[in-house]
């Protein structure tokens, strides 16, 4: 870790806390970050010589693998015509084709650069369009970087200990009802409450910036028909699980369609994107063509527009889903293995490509159960496995990720490995 090490040091002086990302830091789970020179396949390459297999996977977009041919050939083809052109350009027509082909509630898209400017845009979509103020998120729940979306927020925000971010002002936060996820009846009484002043209800469907997260109860159809019932807009933010659980994200896979989706990730092939859509009649309230103004020097930016389509082409073409949740169970079933063995209380929620280890004695069905959890053993079970070569999310609060470039060896590795590390604790 030595190189590493220096990096770090230098990056310190220049970069706040030497990282361009919080949680990169390692301060949950100990040490100095490593810095990484290359990627391939299932593996990152340290600066310091050591290869890892990767289960953060860029946080989600590395569904095929690092350094994947077919995504860096179609890079390198729309390279050859320019980086930026600040004009429409072809591939954001294809690209738009796509999603609205793929993804069940999207039936006119709008690019962005990232998946906070895709949550962002799409609440204040839904404030211009319902011409409410009120938006509901659930605990737990993160949606970026977004004042009115940062409270009570997961991933980063809460691995490093505040969830509610300083330079929010309050009149924000008081247009943001937070409620508990998965608790049907505070939602309902909300909704009896107050109902007319709510423009939008926005979740993650499956929550996974607090670990891994499964609606119970009808949860998701209940939130989606309150909607419906009192003028308000169901968002599901799909910028982790979309064509990652399944081609048209949870919505298709648990077939319960909202009103607006917001995008990010593996659109983008590896490259910052973003993308929000849904219903035409909401979405023509925007500008040019509607009030409701939203812009991006870079959307739909060629590069990132060519890396989107090659990947979604191939996950089209190829169809990995049912491998991957073979590979995710395979890694379920030697983690719990292990625990049993060693009597260490665990629960792995794992959903195709995705799983998330929660040292907790109960199912983690919301905010409150996931802060419960045993982050020292967590944080143990960080450090032994990636000394031994496997690197899962550096936080109890993240998901990891698997791509298809795990099959054989790198899958087969990391189970041993990961069950290892339990009976070490």
């Amino acid at each position: 870790m030595e190189i590493s090490n220096d990096l770090f040091e230098q990056a310190k002086k220049t970069i706040p806390g030497g990282v361009n990302s919080p949680v990169r830091a390692f301060r949950s789970v100990g040490g100095s970050p490593f810095f990484t020179k290359r990627a391939d396949g299932a593996y990152l390459y340290t600066s310091d010589d050591q290869r890892l297999i990767d289960y953060v996977c860029t946080w989600g977009p590395a569904i095929l693998g690092h350094n994947q041919p077919v995504i860096k050939e179609a890079i390198s083809r729309a390279l050859e015509q320019g980086t930026s052109f600040g004009t429409p350009n072809p591939y954001e027509v294809e690209m738009a084709e796509l999603i609205c082909e793929l993804v069940p509630s999207v039936e006119k898209v709008r690019m962005c650069n990232s998946g906070t400017e895709a949550t962002m845009s799409s609440i204040r979509l839904a404030r211009g369009y319902t011409g409410r103020d009120k938006i509901i998120k659930f605990a737990g729940c993160y949606h970026g970087h977004v004042d009115s979306l940062l409270v009570k927020a997961g991933s980063g925000a809460l691995t490093l200990g505040n969830p509610d971010s300083a330079g929010i002002p309050d009149s924000f936060a008081r247009e943001t009802i937070v409620l508990n996820y998965n608790d049907s009846e505070s939602l309902k009484q909300t909704f009896a409450n107050q109902g007319d002043q709510i423009a939008a209800v926005i979740l993650e469907p499956y929550p996974a910036n607090c670990g891994l997260i499964f609606p119970k109860n009808n949860f998701l159809q209940l939130a989606v028909d309150l909607c419906k019932e009192n003028g308000s807009v169901s968002i599901f933010d799909e910028v982790m699980t979309g064509f990652r659980v399944s081609l048209g994200g949870v919505q298709e896979h648990v077939n319960i369609i909202p009103d607006m989706t917001a995008l990010g990730k593996i659109i983008g092939g590896g490259l910052p994107v973003g993308a929000f859509g849904g219903r035409k009649e909401i979405m023509d309230h925007l500008a040019p063509l509607g009030p409701v103004y939203q812009a991006g020097t870079l959307s739909g930016n060629p590069l990132a527009m060519a890396a989107g389509i090659a990947a979604l082409k191939m996950l089209q073409s190829t169809n990995p889903y049912k491998d991957l949740n073979c590979m995710g169970r395979k890694i379920k079933n030697s983690i719990l293995q292990a625990a049993a063995e060693k009597g260490v209380a665990l629960q792995v929620p794992q959903v195709g490509s995705m799983f998330a280890i929660f040292f907790n004695e109960n199912p983690v069905e919301n905010f409150d159960h996931a802060i419960r959890s045993d982050v020292d053993s967590f944080k143990k079970v960080f450090q032994y496995s990636i000394k031994n070569g496997v690197y899962i999310a550096p936080s109890a609060f993240e998901t990891c990720f698997i791509s298809t470039c795990h099959a054989g060896d790198p899958v087969d590795i990391s189970s041993q490995v990961l069950g290892d590390a339990i009976k070490n604790l």
